[in-house]
This record gives structure tokens, C-alpha cells and sequence, in this order.
């Protein structure tokens, strides 16, 4: 399992930061937890996903569902905030050619409370741009009755170690 918590040092004492030959397959990391609110659910929604079911609680399709649900969307940001806080900003990433297989498997509710963890899939260095390589994790989301509602394998691009040298 990879220790991400708090800040690497290199031998001068200055920070440093992750490359793609920090990262193995089967590589484990942890993510924090977040707690949805009421009121969180609604803005997100009413910004971005302004369905029934995610801004109005008297709505019968709402009622039909059991209740407010987060938009998949917002539960998605909070995976990436979750996943950047836990290893991303310590970690050269370039950019991301995308993600797969994004699921939502659960209703996300008011109150929830979600953790998570990623597993490293694989992490090669690229052929035609040795400098960088990709990154593909799978990233998953549980509340905290420990059912998983979201699930995603996605790709970054991320610097080697050659490029910080």
C-alpha cells in the first residue's frame, strides 16, 4: 500500500512529488470521506443537473424515488476531490486522455457519508513520449453502510521521473 499521508521529502529537505514510477499495479490508496448535506445536493443540482429528484423535495417523482438523491455528477466531483487530496496533488500529473466505465450503483442520499480507495491498474511509460506515462486506477466510492454507488476506471497522463531529474 502506498503511504500517502502528509508530505515526501527529498534529501534536501524540499517537497517532492509523485511520478509514474512511484505508482505499481495493485497499489492501494485511501481516500477521505465527505458528508452530503441537504443543501449541498440542491445547489450542485440546480447549477448543473436540475432534475426533480435533485432539487425538490415535494416533487412525487422525488417522493416516487424515496427522497432527494445527489446527481451523479456531484457524487463524481466528490470522488475527484477525494482522489486529489488523497494522492493527485503531490502526484506530476499531466492532464487525463479520460475515464471508463463510470458507474453509479447507488442513490446517493442527504447525510451520506462516502469513502473510497483506488487501486492502481497499471502504469506505463509511454512509447512515442517517454517523458510521461498513463496512469489507469480504478476508483470506487462507498456510503457508510458500505455499499459502493460509484465506480470508475480512469487514465491520467503522468510525468516520469526523467522529467524532474
Amino acid at each position: 500500500m502506498l503511504a500517502l499521508s502528509g508530505e515526501r521529502l527529498c534529501q534536501t529537505g524540499r517537497p517532492t512529488v509523485r511520478t509514474l514510477e512511484d505508482f505499481s499495479v495493485g497499489d492501494a490508496i485511501k481516500l477521505g470521506s465527505y458528508t452530503l448535506t441537504q443543501q449541498e445536493i440542491v445547489d450542485f443540482a440546480s447549477r448543473y443537473d436540475p432534475q426533480p429528484f435533485h432539487v425538490e423535495n415535494e416533487h412525487d417523482l422525488t417522493k416516487a424515488m424515496g427522497g432527494l438523491l445527489a446527481s451523479g455528477w456531484h457524487t463524481a466531483s466528490i470522488y475527484m476531490r477525494l482522489a486529489v487530496d488523497a494522492y493527485m496533488s503531490d502526484t506530476a500529473v499531466l492532464t487525463s486522455p479520460g475515464v471508463d466505465d463510470l458507474q453509479w450503483l447507488q442513490p446517493v442520499r442527504v447525510g451520506d457519508i462516502l469513502t473510497g480507495d483506488v487501486a492502481v491498474l497499471s502504469a506505463r511509460v509511454s512509447r512515442s513520449k517517454p517523458d510521461r506515462g498513463i496512469l489507469e486506477t480504478r476508483g470506487v466510492l462507498r456510503n457508510q453502510h458500505e455499499r459502493m454507488v460509484f465506480s470508475v476506471i480512469a487514465k491520467a497522463f503522468v510525468k516520469t521521473r526523467e522529467v524532474l531529474s
